[in-house]
Parts: structure tokens; C-alpha cells; sequence
């Protein structure tokens, strides 16, 4: 399967998470990793599955490097039909009122031009006991067999 995992980071830790994220993937499958700052919405792919890591920074925004995306996909309305993606969010449940609102803005602003979401938006919680990579290198090998199982509409 051909890969593309995006990131957006404030601080580094979405970008360090997709980077291992990719070395877990690779191998099997074609996997390339890039933030979003450097990713056109113009260059998504319907023969490819987009999995992002989006971190949440202030009161619930976007990171830094996914802002000039978010403004791009507005200004160039374009349709995502056909454009699967998967996405997982980094956040701290100390800020409870906008946790994980970075990855939850950007699912939600992808499916309003008609990008398909597989699997659930998984969260981790800095704040937690758990490390970031326990929860997503799960939650990325069941999102690659969800999309496997839809190959036909993928590929």
C-alpha cells in the first residue's frame, strides 16, 4: 500500500511519532512522511491512504506547521472525494475544554470537502500513563488493514 503520513507539530513530538511511525510501517508498504506545511492539498492522492499525526497547541488550534495547510484547503476549496485518510491526535487532558481539538478541526475541515475518514480519530493524552507510540502503532496497523480491505476504492 502507498503511504503518505503528514504531521503537524508545534513543539516536534507529532513530527518524531510519524517518523516512528513510518520505520513501523515500511517494509511492507511504500510509506513517505512530510509535515503538513510542506504539503499542498492540490497533491492529495486518491491511490494513496493519508495518515496524519496533528498535534493541539493554545486554546485548541492547529499547530504551527498545519496552519499554512488549514489556510491552503480553504482558499483552494477543492473537492476530496475520492481521498481517504486516517487521522491521530496528540494532546494534554490539563487543558479539558480544547483537548485533541487540532486533530478533531482537521478531520472535521477534510470530510467537509469530502475526504473519507477510516477508523477513529485516536487521541493520546499527555497527561496519561501510556507513551504515544503504544497507542499508535496499533491504531496505524489497523487503519493500514481497514484500507486494505477497501483496496478497490483506495487503489
Amino acid at each position: 500500500m502507498n503511504i503518505i503520513l503528514l504531521y503537524g507539530t508545534e513543539t516536534g513530538n507529532a513530527e518524531m511519532l510519524a517518523e516512528d511511525i513510518m520505520v513501523e510501517l515500511e517494509g511492507e508498504h511504500t510509506v513517505e512522511c512530510r509535515s503538513l506545511s510542506d504539503f499542498d492539498p492540490g497533491e492529495f492522492d486518491a491511490g494513496r491512504l493519508h495518515m496524519i499525526v496533528c498535534s493541539t497547541y493554545g486554546d485548541g488550534e492547529l499547530p504551527a506547521s498545519a496552519q499554512p495547510f488549514a489556510e491552503a484547503l480553504k482558499a483552494s476549496a477543492p473537492s476530496l472525494s475520492g481521498i481517504h485518510f486516517a487521522i491521530f491526535g496528540l494532546g494534554d487532558s490539563e487543558y479539558e475544554e480544547t483537548f485533541n481539538f487540532g486533530s478533531k478541526g482537521l478531520a472535521e475541515l477534510l470530510a467537509a470537502y469530502g475526504a473519507a475518514q477510516i477508523g477513529e480519530r485516536v487521541t493520546h493524552d499527555a497527561s496519561g500513563s501510556d507513551m504515544a507510540e503504544d497507542l499508535a502503532f496499533p491504531w496505524a496497523a489497523r487503519i493500514v488493514a481497514l484500507a486494505e480491505e477497501k483496496i478497490g476504492e483506495i487503489a
